[in-house]
């Protein structure tokens, strides 16, 4: 195995320019931002592996109505 070139930033700069990045020009108003729970967010990481953020917004708003917690999802049917 080749040898791994090293990295041209440490890991903490290159997570402040990151973080610096996102706070700059990362979208704040998508709908499992707020109020964020790991349940909205898994919801979304979910639907976000089968299309673009623009088309699972309306998705997500809809399945977050019928089902705004996980335990709300219990009692639906399969299929």
């Amino acid at each position: 195995m080749a040898d791994m070139p090293k990295p041209r930033l440490a890991a903490d700069e290159f997570q402040q320019r990151l973080l610096a990045w996102f706070d700059r020009y990362g979208r704040h108003d998508l709908p499992w931002q707020s109020p964020r729970s790991a349940y909205r967010v898994w919801v979304s990481e979910i639907m976000l592996q089968q299309t673009q953020v623009a088309t699972v917004i309306a998705y997500f708003e809809r399945f977050m109505a019928r089902f705004p917690l996980v335990r709300s999802t219990r009692h639906c049917a399969a299929g």
